[in-house]
C-alpha cells in the first residue's frame, strides 16, 4: 500500500498553520479501534507540534485546519467557540430544492449510538443557513452555512428540511444512480449491478474564511474531490 504523505494534501501553508484538502474516509482524530491512519497522525509526521483546530466527518472532504504552534491553536479554537470563522460546505441532495437564504435553526441532540436528532427541549442550539447553487432534475447543489458546530448538524438540518443528503442514509438521504438522470440512453450490462454516482454521502467541506495571528483575512478554499467533482459533472450534463 502507498504511504500516505499529508504534504500532497496540503493547499494552503505560513508559519502558524497548514490547510489541507482532506479526502474522504479519512477520520481527523485516531479510531477507538487504532486501526488506519488518519488526519491527525500524519499531520504529527509532517510537523511534531500539529493540532487540529477542528474536526470534519470521515466521509466528508475538504478544508480541514492545522495549528503549529499553541498560540497559532488557540488562536483559531477562540474564533471557532466565538463563531468568527465562516464555514461553507456544499451538500448535493436529493430532489430538486429551491432554498434561498433558508435559516433553520433547530437544536440538536447527541445520542449514545454517534448520531443526532432534533429536540426542543434537551438539545443545543443549532443554526445553518442554505442556499441552493444549482438545481437539477433528481438533485439540487446546495451552500450550507453553520452559524454554530454541532454535531452532524448540516446532515439533520437539511433531512428536516426534505432534503436529505445523497447517500447519507442515516438522516434519510438515498444513493443517486445515474440510470435516475440519464434515463432515455442508459444501459447497464447484462448481470452486472449498478453502483450509485458516489460511494458516500455527498458533503464537502469548502471554505474557511478567519483572522490569522497577524490579524490577517486568510480565505482558504478546498477543490472539490474526483468522486464530488464527477457527480456534480454528471448532473450537469444530464439535467439541461
Amino acid at each position: 500500500m502507498k504511504k500516505v504523505d499529508i504534504k500532497e494534501w496540503i493547499i494552503f501553508e505560513n508559519d502558524d498553520y497548514f490547510f489541507i484538502n482532506k479526502p474522504p474516509f479519512i477520520s481527523s482524530l485516531d479510531e477507538r479501534t487504532g486501526e488506519g491512519i488518519s488526519v491527525i497522525r500524519l499531520a504529527k509526521e509532517y510537523w511534531p507540534d500539529a493540532q487540529l483546530c477542528h474536526r470534519i466527518d470521515k466521509e466528508t472532504s475538504g478544508v480541514l485546519a492545522v495549528a503549529k504552534n499553541p498560540a497559532a491553536y488557540r488562536h483559531l479554537s477562540m474564533q471557532f467557540e466565538s463563531r468568527n470563522v465562516t464555514k461553507e460546505y456544499h451538500a448535493v441532495v436529493n430532489g430538486t430544492h429551491d432554498l434561498d437564504g433558508v435559516d433553520v435553526y433547530l437544536p440538536i441532540l447527541a445520542l449514545p449510538k454517534g448520531i443526532v436528532k432534533i429536540d426542543k427541549g434537551k438539545g443545543k442550539i443549532a443554526e445553518t443557513i442554505f442556499f441552493t447553487i444549482q438545481a437539477f432534475k433528481a438533485a439540487t447543489l446546495v451552500r450550507c452555512l453553520p452559524i454554530t458546530g454541532r454535531m452532524h448538524q448540516i446532515r439533520i438540518h437539511l433531512s428536516h428540511l426534505g432534503a436529505p443528503i445523497v447517500g447519507d442514509e442515516t438522516y434519510g438521504g438515498k444513493p443517486l444512480y445515474l440510470s435516475e438522470i440519464k434515463r432515455k440512453k442508459f444501459n447497464l450490462k447484462k448481470d452486472s449491478e449498478e453502483r450509485p454516482l458516489i460511494q458516500r454521502f455527498a458533503l464537502h467541506a469548502n471554505s474557511l474564511i478567519f483572522t490569522d495571528i497577524n490579524e490577517q483575512i486568510l480565505d482558504i478554499k478546498a477543490p472539490y474531490p474526483k468522486d464530488f467533482q464527477v457527480l456534480v459533472k454528471k448532473l450537469e450534463e444530464y439535467s439541461s
